[in-house]
């Protein structure tokens, strides 16, 4: 199905005024990409480049970089939204849960977070000989850990093939964060059951900022309170979501973390904004839809 098959446009200044619980202005909820990447095969992303341009396997700086967010970074990004009583939702490659990452996972688990999938694999979907099999995989794998059918699903580089979302409602999913065009949830519909597109905002990911735009950590902070400034403001009459994605071996290093913490500290000074995850909102939605 195209684009035009999936949902109809809507303008949100034509829309009856939205409800979120406690009549809060802004839903607040945070991804944390969690991956494995294989250390044969070309790494998801570079922040070292390769020398002369060429792909490199080994790409041993890059693997490492990734492994240090497993095994320093995630910590303290845990640390930071626990100590303020805040979940997340964990975007996953199913692999972690089988392999020598799965402390991390427990910890997910463990904190009560939400678990969407994120491909059994580091792969965007184009390129995985099987994109039915993969999707099954991922979510089989994450319902057996968690013991309960995951709900939720971004995309290795949130990228989708034209049927893509068919094989994810068949699997079982009910929203996606691949379509970041709406800043409340747009139901889309497949082959199967609806699928929601939940609100995901790009330029507050830490990955396209700090990475591939090469801002300074700071920016990070001043975007987002600007970006949740102004949501709060326009939440007086129609309520948004807000969302921030970020990525253990980026956000979790040390001179990034204190922005980290002092976003959240800047917006749970606010009333009337409801700090959650993907998941609950997706619940919400369900039972007070978008008209």
């Amino acid at each position: 199905m195209r684009p035009e098959e999936r949902f109809e446009y809507s303008a949100i200044t034509r829309r009856k005024p939205w409800k979120l619980p406690g009549g809060a202005r802004v839903a607040v909820y945070t991804v944390v990409n969690v991956e494995e990447w294989a250390i044969d095969k070309p790494v998801a992303r570079e922040y070292v480049t390769s020398p002369a341009g060429v792909v490199t396997i080994p790409n041993v700086p890059n693997w490492a970089w990734h492994e240090y967010g497993m095994r320093v970074g995630f910590w303290r990004l845990l640390d930071a939204l626990s100590s303020r009583k805040l979940k997340a939702s964990a975007a996953i490659t199913a692999r972690v849960c089988e392999g020598a990452g799965e402390p991390v996972a427990r910890a997910m688990r463990e904190a009560g977070w939400g678990f969407m999938g994120h491909g059994y694999q580091q792969a965007a979907l184009h390129t995985v000989e099987d994109q039915r099999e993969f999707i099954h995989k991922s979510f089989d794998i994450l319902k057996k850990y968690t013991g309960k059918a995951p709900m939720g699903w971004l995309g290795p580089g949130l990228h989708e093939t034209l049927d893509s979302l068919d094989y994810l409602a068949e699997a079982g999913f009910r929203f996606v964060c691949d379509w970041p065009m709406d800043e409340q949830p747009v139901e889309m519909r497949t082959r199967s059951h609806p699928v929601v597109a939940m609100p995901y905002n790009l330029e507050l990911s830490d990955l396209p900022m700090m990475v591939v735009h090469q801002h300074e950590s700071r920016v990070w902070f001043e975007r987002v309170t600007a970006q949740f400034d102004r949501l709060y403001e326009e939440g007086a009459t129609q309520p948004r979501v807000m969302s921030m994605s970020v990525h253990p071996y980026i956000m979790g290093v040390p001179h990034r973390i204190g922005h980290f913490e002092a976003a959240y500290d800047y917006m749970r000074q606010r009333k009337d904004v409801w700090f959650t995850t993907a998941e609950e909102i997706y619940d919400w939605f369900q039972d007070n839809p978008v008209h």
